[in-house]
């Protein structure tokens, strides 16, 4: 069957077998069980209970959850209570990791709600012959809907009569202004949303005017029950960081259970050679293996993670960027492609004059006029033809006339004085308006409209302050003048006025030609700039909009989007690619025009099939599949939809383009930051666990308590790891390309740097212990606890060398850290508290008293952990070195 806009209005009719007159109410009841109730369905919501145990996947979880039970279990069969704590601290981190995961994910997907509310509930049909008020719901294909202006259009509608019918559609087409509606069938059968102007769709709002048409598409038929369908497809995509983290966590696991087992079996097997009695041995050796599980495994990892990507979102909330998903904030940070909608995002979503013409002044920019006695009429002209309205010193009514009136307020042209005495309204038939005021005590037309139609009505001329024929040379100016400001994609209208014969048959008969105005959407101001600076940043921007080509090219151009070799591309010629082809000029594209929601998915998707890492910013309902297609969706607070700001990741609090900028820089600072977290807390679960298998295996003796790891790993570790997150961004952060999305967090001189460091901080750790265990203390467990203060010391300073990876500390002052700082002292305070308080740090932790360490003690445990900074940095001098030496012979060969 062909599109229904491409039928006649008596050809739509019996397609949909219906009649002028509508539907009996049988009919009505028949129809409505056959095709449903003209709403969306809602996507299947997950119970809190199953998204609580979803959180339980992870392999690191899982390996900490067997640990914490078989711990307990001992505890309870061996009557050893207070070991009891391990376990329940182990399990108390799980849950609490697991609580905070739910948070996030059941934050409301208000996408679904807002497209449902966007409806009246009520619309006006013709049923046996008679006009009643329905329940939109109850709205079937078939139904004769009638429309006046303020309705919310119930479903998608071919309309077969129009009287001035305006709709605002700019929700779903992008279109900045009210669309003109007429009956007369579409010859185009591939015609986009915009350009089917008999058609109106469901959520657009009658503007002007008044009409009737037949329902042919209600609930998840329509246009907007695509775009639902569209948003209700489930996402199952992780961020690069939590892809990262989640094969992090395999191979730290994978490492986990082969050292874990291999202490297991060694243990055993020295227990059994030993003649210990089972139970004894099962319960050293699992609870040795439990040890080394809870040191391998940095169980303030995903806290860290979470807290520092929170620490993001609140930085840039204060920067106007509203983060709805959490690990956005990190995603932001790789972005190559920024797909931006035009209306509303790159531009001001306000009509707003350019460019004026008279045939004395010639074309004249906006402000660069001079108030001469023809520019003065033209002034009064659409100033007093004209219907906004003033309500709290606000404009209201049609975006076109609201414009022509802020344009002559801001000429300080008052027009109040003159009275309207009578008006011809506008209809997209005669496509001109015409309004009767008394101007010097005389009656006076003033005509505003078509410039084309509106020029062949005209008979004279104003020229400067004179009145005169109209040759054919004036019109071929004027013709000119039109074209030069089309070609601008500027929105024209002509204006003129009569003085005599002012019947309403005459009025727009024999007029004299005033001049033109042009008016276009600007883009915003600042968007120039954050254009530069997403190129300087190594990212594309693209502009996608429902909007005519040359409007998108005009606006694209002026903001440097569209460059010399890029390619305007539109929805239908997109259609005709296949997805091949489309991929082979990806990098040629700059500018999508005409299309429509299903294309802007497309668009988003081609780009993500070639490994790029796409944000899609829109305020309209046309924009949600987009964006929630792309990795980050980015909607606007104030212009924006309640559809597209459920189905996004970010919200733009000011609509400002560039705070995506600032957004991106944020995203760019929290990975980095969060890297240097990690490399963190690896190099310390490293070196935790290389003392945990070198005490075990070689020197047969107790090392560390795993209530001891716990504390360094949950306090000492996870404490500056925080700080670290709240680091300044590096001076030259967007000057940098993105990073790559599949390079992994232990890749390259990172992995090589916390193995290194992990092996610097064993070191030195197991030089305090050896020195407390056979030289200072020996046959005494005081060694272990001389080994726990190194360990957390080390932890403490190494934070600061982590400020900077790759350069030494001292490039920069490194005490600007304040959280860092404070950091620093709480655990040095806390540590100090633990062995100082009686019974707390032997019974808790099963470890000595400070006092018990006595001087050489403590200067060892102090000194070995100091250790770790002259280490680091000659580590950090050897690679930059060696990046050099690198360097220069790469020079040398291209040379």
């Amino acid at each position: 069957m062909k599109p229904i806009y491409t039928l006649t209005p008596d050809e739509a009719l019996e397609a949909l077998n219906t009649t002028r007159s509508g539907l009996t109410t049988a009919e009505a009841v028949n129809r409505l069980e056959k095709y449903g109730k003209n709403q969306l369905k809602e996507e299947e919501k997950t119970s809190l209970l199953i998204k609580f145990f979803k959180q339980f996947k992870d392999m690191m979880v899982i390996v900490l959850l067997v640990a914490s039970v078989i711990s307990a279990v001992l505890a309870i069969v061996e009557k050893q209570y207070s070991d009891l704590i391990e376990g329940a601290l182990i399990l108390l981190i799980v849950i609490i990791n697991a609580v905070i995961g739910v948070v996030q994910e059941s934050k409301a997907e208000a996408s679904m709600e807002a497209l449902k509310n966007l409806n009246k509930p009520f619309a006006k049909v013709l049923r046996d012959n008679r006009a009643m008020k329905i329940k939109s719901e109850e709205i079937v294909p078939g139904d004769v809907v009638i429309l006046e202006a303020g309705d919310v259009v119930p479903a998608d509608i071919r309309l077969f009569e129009s009287a001035s019918l305006k709709v605002e559609e700019a929700a779903l087409t992008g279109e900045s202004v009210p669309s003109e509606k007429g009956i007369d069938a579409i010859t185009n059968e591939d015609a986009p949303l915009g350009d089917r102007s008999n058609m109106c769709y469901g959520t657009g709002i009658i503007h002007f005017g008044r009409g009737a048409g037949i329902a042919v598409a209600t609930g998840m038929n329509s246009e907007v029950g695509k775009i639902a369908g569209m948003l209700n497809e489930k996402d199952d995509s992780q961020t690069p960081l939590q892809i990262q983290l989640s094969k992090t966590a395999k191979t730290l696991s994978l490492l986990v259970l082969v050292i874990a087992t291999i202490i297991f079996v060694v243990a055993f097997v020295r227990g059994i050679t030993n003649n210990n009695p089972f139970s004894d041995i099962f319960g050293i050796a699992f609870m040795t293996a439990v040890a080394i599980a809870v040191a391998a495994i940095p169980e303030g990892l995903p806290a860290v993670v979470t807290i520092v990507l929170a620490i993001g979102v609140r930085r840039m909330s204060e920067k106007n960027a509203i983060v709805r998903n959490l690990p956005a904030v990190e995603t932001l940070g790789c972005c190559e492609i920024i797909c931006s909608d035009k209306t509303g995002t790159l531009t001001l979503n306000k009509m707003t004059v350019k460019e004026i013409y008279t045939k004395d002044a010639g074309n004249i920019l906006a402000g660069e006029e001079t108030l001469t006695s023809d520019v003065n009429v033209l002034l009064r002209c659409i100033a007093l033809c004209n219907d906004t309205r003033r309500e709290n010193d606000k404009l209201q009514g049609d975006p076109t006339e609201t414009a022509l009136v802020a344009y002559t307020d801001g000429l300080n042209y008052d027009a109040s004085t003159y009275q309207r005495v009578d008006e011809i309204p506008f209809d997209s038939i005669r496509k001109l308006m015409s309004t009767i005021n008394i101007v010097n005590g005389d009656k006076v037309a003033h005509i505003k409209g078509a410039p084309d139609i509106l020029l062949d009505k005209c008979s004279k001329i104003l020229d400067g302050d004179i009145i005169r024929e109209i040759s054919d040379n004036d019109k071929a100016t004027i013709l000119d003048a039109n074209a030069e400001m089309a070609g601008k994609a500027l929105r024209i209208l002509g204006a003129a006025i009569k003085f005599e014969n002012l019947d309403k048959e005459n009025t727009e008969k024999d007029m004299i030609f005033v001049g033109l105005v042009g008016m276009i959407d600007p883009p915003r101001a600042e968007v120039k700039d954050a254009v530069k600076k997403c190129r300087r940043a190594g990212m594309k921007p693209i502009m996608i909009t429902g909007d005519h080509a040359a409007t998108a090219k005009a606006i694209a151009l002026d903001i440097g989007i569209l460059t010399k070799d890029g390619i305007i591309m539109t929805g239908a010629e997109l259609d005709k690619l296949s997805d091949e082809e489309m991929a082979e000029g990806l990098d040629n594209y700059c500018v999508f025009a005409r299309v429509s929601p299903e294309n802007k998915v497309r668009i988003v998707k081609a780009y993500q099939a070639i490994g790029k890492k796409v944000a899609m910013t829109g305020d309209g309902v046309n924009d949600a599949p987009g964006i929630k297609a792309a990795d980050i969706g980015i909607g606007m607070g104030i212009t924006g939809t309640d559809v597209s700001k459920g189905a996004s990741d970010v919200v733009l609090a000011d609509d400002n383009f560039a705070t995506i900028i600032t957004a991106i820089e944020e995203g760019r600072k929290v990975y980095g930051n969060i890297k240097k977290a990690i490399q963190y807390l690896l190099s310390a679960n490293i070196a935790e666990v290389l003392c945990l298998f070198i005490a075990t295996l070689f020197l047969n003796v107790s090392f560390l308590t795993p209530v001891m790891i716990l504390w360094v790993n949950l306090v000492t570790d996870s404490l500056p790891a925080l700080a670290l997150g709240m680091e300044k961004a590096d001076r030259d952060i967007m000057d940098q390309p993105p990073r790559k999305t599949g390079e992994g967090l232990l890749a390259g001189k990172t992995g090589k740097a916390i193995l290194i460091q992990g092996l610097m901080q064993t070191g030195l750790i197991m030089i305090s212990f050896c020195i407390g265990k056979y030289v200072l203390f020996p046959g005494t467990d005081i060694a272990m606890t001389m080994a726990f203060i190194t360990l957390c010391f080390i932890q403490l300073l190494h934070s600061y060398n982590m400020r900077f990876p790759d350069r030494s500390l001292l490039s920069e002052n490194p005490f600007s850290n304040k959280s860092l700082n404070v950091a620093f002292i709480i655990c040095s305070a806390m540590l100090m508290l633990v062995l100082l308080i009686p019974g707390v740090g032997t019974n808790m932790f099963g470890a000595a008293s400070a006092i018990d360490l006595g001087v050489k003690g403590w200067v060892i445990s102090l000194v070995a952990a100091f250790g770790i900074i002259p280490c680091a940095e000659v580590q950090k001098a050897i690679v930059r070195l060696i990046e050099r030496k690198n360097k220069a012979a790469v020079l040398n060969t291209n040379d």
